[in-house]
C-alpha cells in the first residue's frame, strides 16, 4: 500500500510527499509543545486542555469518514474469496490502519504526552498505557466509521446526504470559531475548559487523556476508573470491529432501490417547447442532481457566516438583518455561471439539434427565477420586519433584484462563452476537477464581483435611503430594476450568440476532463 502510493502521476507524488512534509512538521510542532508543558505549567490545567483537544480527536476519527467519506482501499469484503479467518483478518486489517500519515502524526503526539506525564513512575506507567489505549481505540474507531460509512452509505444519494451535512456543520464552524475569539479566556477560559474537561474525562471520549493527569494530580482512584473505562472502550471497538468483519464478509454491498416515477414531472406541467423542455429538464436537475440543490441548501446559510460574526464585533442586528436577502441572491445568480459544463456530455443534443441559443439561455434561467422571485419577496419582508422601519422596502427589493438579475445575465453569457471543468453528473459535488490554468478563477470572479459592481447605483441609493432620507428608497427600487432587467438581457443576447456559434467549443471545454 505504502509503495503504491508513489506509483502515480508525478503530480499525485508531490502532493502525496508535501502531505507527509505537512504531517511530519505538524507533529514535530506538537511534541515540541508537550515536551515543553513537561516543564512549565499547571498540571490540573495541562490535563484539561488534554483531555478537551483529545476528545476532539477522537470524535474527529470517529465522524471524519462518515460525514465526507473515504475510499476503503481494505475494505474487509476484498478479501472475501481468500478464505482468511475473519478473527485474524480484522487483526490485521486493524494493523494495517497504523499506515498512514494520520496514525503517524497521533503515535508522535502520544509519544508526546507520555514525556508531558514522565512526573514519577507509576504516573509515567500509566501515561504509556493510556496512550496505547489511546492509539488503538482511535484506529479501531477509524477502521469500524470507514467500514460503516463503505458498507451502509454505499448509496450515491446517501454519501451526497452525510457530505452535505458535513459542509453545514463546516460552514457553521465559523461562527463558533468568532465566537471563541471574542471570548474573555484571560478571566473565564480556564474555568469553562475544565467544566467541559470534568464531563469529557468520564466519557469514552475522554478517559484515556484523563488518566495520567488525574495520576499527576493525586487523583488515584479517579485515574483507576477512567483507564478501566478507556480499556473497555477499546475492547467493546475491538469485538465491534470483528462483528463487523464477520458480518461484511458474508453480505454484498447496498444498491440503492429504483424509484417508481408516475408522467413526466415537470416535462408535463410545462410548455412543450424548446424552451420549455430545457426548463423542465432544468428544474429536473435542480430538484434531483446534488450538484444543484447542494447549493440550494447551503445559500440560505450564508447569510449566518456573515451576520454572525458582524454582530459579535458590536454591529446592530437591524442593520444586518439587510444584509440576508442580498447576500443570498449574489451567490444565487452565481449558481449559473458554468451550467453549461455542468451538462457535460449531454450538452452535444442541444448543438447537434439545432437549439436556438436564446431558448436554451431563457430554459436554463427558470429554476433560479422560480427560487430567487420568492426568496427576495418573502426574505425582504422578514428583513425590513427585523429592522422596524417599512419605509426601506423598496430598497431592499430593488439592490436584491438587481444583484440577482445581474448575476443571472452574467452567468448566461459566461457559461456559454466561458465554461470550465466541472463535476461530472454521478460524481460527488465536492469533487471538483483542477483545471489547467487560472480561467476558472477568472470566470468566478468576474461572475461573482460584476454582479455587485453593476448594482452599485441601486446599492448606493438604498443607503442613502437607509442613513440620510428615506426618498432615496424609491430610486434605489427604480435603479435595481432597471439595471438587473438591462443586464439580464444582455447576457442572454450575448449568450445565445456565443452558444451558436461556439458549439464545438463549448462541448470541448464542458467535457474536458
Amino acid at each position: 500500500m505504502l509503495a503504491n502510493l508513489f506509483r502515480r502521476s508525478p503530480w499525485q507524488v508531490a502532493g502525496i510527499v508535501i502531505g507527509l512534509l505537512y504531517g511530519l512538521a505538524l507533529a514535530v510542532g506538537l511534541f515540541v509543545v508537550l515536551v515543553g508543558l513537561r516543564f512549565t505549567g499547571d498540571p490540573v490545567a495541562i490535563r484539561d486542555g488534554l483531555v478537551v483537544a483529545g476528545s476532539l480527536v477522537v470524535l474527529g476519527f470517529l465522524l471524519f469518514p462518515l460525514v465526507f467519506g473515504i475510499d476503503d482501499t481494505m475494505d474487509p469484503r476484498k478479501f472475501a474469496t481468500m478464505g482468511i479467518p475473519s478473527r485474524r483478518l480484522s487483526f490485521g486489517l486493524a494493523l494495517s490502519s497504523l499506515v498512514g500519515v494520520p496514525a503517524f502524526v497521533l503515535s508522535v503526539v502520544l509519544l508526546g504526552t507520555v514525556v508531558t506525564w514522565s512526573r514519577g513512575l507509576l504516573v509515567t506507567v500509566l501515561a504509556l498505557a493510556s496512550a496505547t489505549l489511546l492509539l488503538a481505540t482511535c484506529m479501531l474507531v477509524s477502521r469500524v466509521s470507514t467500514s460503516l460509512g463503505a458498507f451502509l452509505l454505499a448509496t450515491r444519494r446517501s454519501r451526497e446526504f452525510t457530505g452535505i451535512i458535513g459542509v453545514l456543520l463546516l460552514v457553521m464552524i465559523a461562527p463558533v470559531v468568532l465566537l471563541a475569539l471574542n471570548f474573555d479566556w484571560g478571566r473565564y477560559g480556564l474555568d469553562l475548559i475544565g467544566g467541559l474537561a470534568g464531563i469529557l474525562g468520564w466519557t469514552p471520549l475522554g478517559a484515556a487523556w484523563a488518566v495520567p493527569g488525574d495520576a499527576s494530580t493525586g487523583l488515584w482512584g479517579a485515574a483507576v476508573l477512567k483507564l478501566s473505562m478507556a480499556a473497555s472502550t477499546t475492547y467493546l471497538l475491538w469485538l465491534a470491529w470483528q462483528g463487523l468483519v464477520a458480518r461484511m464478509l458474508v453480505t454484498p454491498g447496498r444498491e440503492a432501490q429504483a424509484r417508481q416515477y408516475g408522467g413526466l414531472g415537470w416535462f408535463d406541467s410545462m410548455p412543450h417547447t424548446p424552451m420549455g423542455a430545457i426548463a423542465a429538464r432544468s428544474l429536473t436537475y435542480w430538484r434531483r442532481d446534488s450538484r444543484y440543490w447542494m447549493s440550494v441548501i447551503v445559500i440560505p446559510v450564508i447569510p449566518l457566516i456573515v451576520i454572525l460574526p458582524l454582530s459579535f464585533a458590536g454591529l446592530p442586528i437591524s442593520y444586518l438583518a439587510l444584509l440576508a436577502v442580498p447576500l443570498m441572491s449574489v451567490f444565487l445568480g452565481w449558481t449559473l455561471h458554468n451550467d453549461v459544463a455542468l451538462d457535460h456530455t449531454a450538452v452535444w443534443l442541444h448543438v447537434a439539434s439545432g437549439t436556438r441559443g436564446f431558448e436554451d439561455r431563457m430554459g436554463r434561467l427558470v429554476p433560479a427565477l422560480f427560487v430567487g422571485i420568492p426568496m427576495i419577496a418573502a426574505g425582504s419582508a422578514i428583513s425590513v420586519s427585523v429592522y422596524g422601519d417599512w419605509a426601506v422596502m423598496p430598497s431592499i427589493l430593488g439592490v436584491s433584484t438587481s444583484i440577482l438579475l445581474t448575476g443571472l445575465g452574467l452567468s448566461s453569457y459566461s457559461s456559454a462563452r466561458f465554461p470550465y471543468p466541472a463535476t461530472k453528473p454521478g460524481d460527488s459535488p465536492f469533487a471538483q476537477p483542477q483545471a489547467s490554468d487560472t480561467a476558472a478563477a477568472l470566470i468566478q470572479s468576474f461572475t461573482f464581483a460584476g454582479s455587485i459592481l453593476l448594482s452599485l447605483p441601486a446599492l448606493a441609493c438604498a443607503l442613502l435611503g437607509v442613513f440620510v432620507d428615506p426618498v432615496w428608497n424609491i430610486p434605489a427600487l427604480v435603479l435595481g430594476v432597471a439595471s438587473g432587467l438591462i443586464t439580464l438581457v444582455g447576457g442572454v443576447f450575448l449568450g445565445s450568440l456565443a452558444f451558436e456559434r461556439r458549439g464545438p467549443e463549448m462541448i470541448a471545454s464542458a467535457v474536458r476532463a
